[in-house]
């Protein structure tokens, strides 16, 4: 099996058993309505960069967000990223995710999609994303650790989940964290008892740089391109 073949089975079989806090809800694109298209986009992706047996750096953000991977079933790419920078035409999918923005930048910076993938697996600590709904009766992301009821629920699958990313033959010197604080805090702890890695990198997460810290973007791309050099 190539690589690709690995992270297709591995997202098809994503499943979450766990009784979750009220109002919040699984997001599963592999499973749900329109689950026909995510699973063609991600074998079209998969395939164009993975379809070797080569081993690659591993990368964990958060959990998928509703217009990212919740649309397309790849972390951190959002539909318009996929369309402009992989060639890959997104369907009836339009959405735009600030996180997926700067991410591309840095894979511009580091000298394009094809170059990066070959040598990164991007994914999340919690593979499958969390909706809940707000006092406008809007849905809106929630991160497996904003509530203490729904990380510790979550927990077995997320050890999981590495297990069987780690099995693909995916390297385990180091794993880079994105999110300095309560993400890395979990996988930090979590490392420690499970011992997945050598170490746990951190980097500020895509989407906080984006938020907060978009006039230093230039920055925190050249941090990122360091931290990969290792």
């Amino acid at each position: 099996m190539t690589l690709a073949d690995k992270i297709l089975q591995f997202n098809d079989t994503l499943a979450l058993e766990a009784t979750l806090p009220k109002g919040v809800r699984v997001m599963n694109p592999f499973k749900e309505t329109g689950s026909e298209l995510v699973n063609a986009l991600c074998h079209q992706f998969y395939h164009k960069y993975y379809h070797d047996k080569q081993s690659r750096k591993l990368i964990l953000g958060i959990n998928p967000g509703r217009h990212g991977a919740g649309l397309t079933g790849i972390p951190f790419t959002d539909p318009k990223r996929l369309e402009s920078h992989c060639q890959i035409a997104a369907g009836n999918l339009h959405s735009h995710e600030p996180s997926s923005v700067f991410v591309y930048e840095v894979i511009d910076a580091f000298g394009g999609a094809e170059k990066f993938y070959q040598r990164f697996f991007i994914n999340s600590v919690c593979p499958l994303g969390f909706v809940m709904t707000n006092a406008k009766g809007s849905e809106v992301n929630c991160n497996y650790y904003d509530m203490p009821a729904l990380q510790q629920s979550v927990t077995p699958f997320i050890k999981k989940s590495i297990e069987k990313m780690i099995e693909m033959g995916l390297e385990t010197q180091v794993v880079f964290c994105w999110g300095t604080g309560k993400n890395y805090t979990f996988l930090k702890q979590l490392n420690q008892s499970e011992k997945y890695f050598d170490k746990v990198l951190p980097l500020e997460h895509p989407r906080y740089i984006m938020q907060y810290k978009s006039k230093l973007k230039e920055q925190y791309i050249n941090k990122y391109l360091q931290a990969f050099a290792c």
